[in-house]
C-alpha cells in the first residue's frame, strides 16, 4: 500500500484490531499500563499506533502501543519508516535496518485477522480478503521494535510485522503472509536476553493452513477513511471477467 488514502498490494498492509486493551492484555498475560488506550480499528494502516507486547529490561511482560513502520536509531527522517511496515524473514539476520533488533528487540503485535488482495485474472480489480482464526481468537504477529529520538529528545518507538512465504491457505491470494507464532513460542522470542539468532529463525516459518480462514470481503476497505465492523463481514467476491468464464 502506498500513502494512506488508497492503493493496496503490500504485505501485510491491513488487518484488524477490535479486542480491548485488557482483553489482549490477558490473553497474551502482559501487564497493560493505564495510559495506553487505543480506539478500536477494522482498518489498521501504516502509520497508525499498534498494540504491541514486549517485554521490558526486567523482564516483565507489558502491553504498549508503537507507531507502525519501523524507525531505525540510526535514521535521519522518521518518514524512512512509511516503507518499513514489513521486514522478510529471509533478511533479517543481514538487513542493517533489522539485524540489531532482530537479536535485541523483538515483539508481538496481536491482530483480529488481516486483510490480503488478491489479483483477478483479466482485471484490473483486486479481490480483498478478511483472513482469520476460526475461533476468532487473536494472532500474534512476529514483529521487531525500534526507538528513535528526533533532533529535540522526542522517542519514538516503531515496529515492523515480519512476513514469510505463504501457507497453502494464502498461496491461491498472495505469496508472503505475516509469521503467526504459537503461544509456546511466545517467551522464547519476547526474551531479551535470547540472541540465539538461528533459533529465533526457525521460528520464522508459515502458520499452520488450518490456522487461517479467508472471507470475501467489500472493496470499502480499500480505503483507509472506511473504517467499521461491516469490513469483515462476508460479501460478494468480484466477478471474474466474462472472457474468463
Amino acid at each position: 500500500m502506498t500513502g494512506r488514502t488508497g492503493t493496496v498490494g503490500r504485505m501485510c498492509g491491513r488487518f484488524v484490531s477490535s479486542s480491548t486493551p485488557d482483553e489482549i492484555a490477558t490473553y497474551f498475560a502482559a501487564a497493560r499500563l493505564s495510559d495506553v488506550l487505543l480506539d478500536e480499528s477494522y482498518n489498521v494502516a501504516p502509520t497508525d499506533d499498534v498494540y504491541v507486547v514486549v517485554d521490558d529490561r526486567e523482564g516483565t511482560r507489558r502491553l504498549e502501543a508503537f507507531h507502525w513502520g519501523l524507525v531505525p536509531s540510526w535514521a535521519k527522517d522518521p518518514k524512512i519508516g512509511n516503507r518499513m511496515i514489513n521486514a522478510r524473514s529471509e533478511s533479517l539476520a543481514d538487513k542493517p535496518a533489522y539485524r540489531t533488533a532482530f537479536q535485541r528487540r523483538r515483539c508481538i503485535i496481536p491482530a483480529d485477522g488481516f486483510y490480503e488482495w488478491q489479483k483477478i485474472a483479466g482485471s484490473k480489480q483486486k479481490q480483498p480478503y478478511f483472513l482469520h482464526r476460526p475461533d476468532d481468537e487473536p494472532l500474534a504477529f512476529a514483529g521487531l521494535w525500534e526507538a528513535w529520538r528526533g533532533p529535540e529528545g522526542d522517542l519514538l518507538r516503531s515496529c515492523a510485522i515480519i512476513t514469510c512465504g505463504a501457507n497453502e491457505t494464502m498461496a491461491p491470494i498472495h505469496d508472503r503472509m505475516p509469521v503467526v507464532l504459537p503461544p509456546n513460542a511466545w517467551s522464547g522470542w519476547l526474551d531479551r536476553g535470547n540472541h540465539d539468532v538461528p533459533a529465533l529463525a526457525k521460528l520464522l516459518v508459515p502458520a499452520p493452513a488450518g490456522l487461517l480462514v479467508p472471507r470475501p470481503v467489500s472493496t470499502d476497505v480499500n480505503d483507509v477513511r472506511t473504517n467499521d465492523a461491516h469490513l469483515v463481514e462476508r460479501a460478494e467476491p468480484i466477478p471474474v471477467p466474462d472472457t474468463l468464464t
